[in-house]
C-alpha cells in the first residue's frame, strides 16, 4: 500500500517546472523593458499620491484646527506648530505627516501651497520636471484640483 501512495503522488517534473520559468523568462523580457522605460510617467503618478497625502493630512489639520493653513505659514504647518499667522488651538502633537517631513516632489522641488487657493480652499502644486508653471508631457503642472 504504502508503494502505491509513493506511485500515486501528484508533482511537476523538472521538464515542467523548465518550461514554466522559460515562459516566465520570455513575458519578462518583453514586459520589463515597457515597464522601465516610463520613469517620467511613473513620477507623475507619484506626484499625484503624494498631493492626494497632503490634501489628506490638510483635512486631518482643519479637523483639529477649524482651519487650514495659510500660505505663509505653507505645508510646514503639517510637521512643525506654526508660530506666525492664525495659530491653531489644537495641533496634533508629531504633526499630520508620517514621515515627520514635507515632502518633495518627484523632481526635487517644493510642492507650491496656496490657501486660500485660486481653485479651492487651498490648491497643490508641482510644476513638474522643469519647475516652472506650464508645460507638456514631463514638465506638465500637477495639482490637486485636477486629480481624481
Amino acid at each position: 500500500m504504502r508503494s502505491s501512495l509513493i506511485r500515486d503522488s501528484k508533482g511537476f517534473t523538472l521538464i515542467e517546472i523548465m518550461v514554466v520559468i522559460i515562459i516566465l523568462g520570455i513575458l519578462a523580457m518583453y514586459v520589463a523593458p515597457k515597464l522601465m522605460g516610463r520613469p517620467e510617467e511613473a513620477k507623475q503618478v507619484r506626484a499625484r499620491m503624494d498631493i492626494a497625502a497632503l490634501e489628506t493630512s490638510l483635512k486631518l489639520y482643519k479637523l483639529d484646527s477649524g482651519i487650514y493653513p495659510g500660505t505663509e505659514q505653507g505645508l510646514l504647518a503639517l510637521v512643525q506648530r506654526p508660530e506666525a499667522g492664525v495659530i491653531p488651538k489644537k495641533w496634533r502633537q508629531g504633526g499630520y505627516l508620517e514621515k515627520g517631513k514635507v515632502p518633495k516632489d518627484p523632481w526635487g522641488n517644493d510642492y507650491v501651497y496656496l490657501s486660500p487657493g485660486l481653485k479651492g480652499d487651498f490648491d497643490i502644486i508641482s510644476y513638474g520636471a522643469d519647475g516652472v508653471p506650464g508645460g507638456e508631457n514631463e514638465n506638465k503642472d500637477i495639482n490637486n484640483w485636477d486629480t481624481e
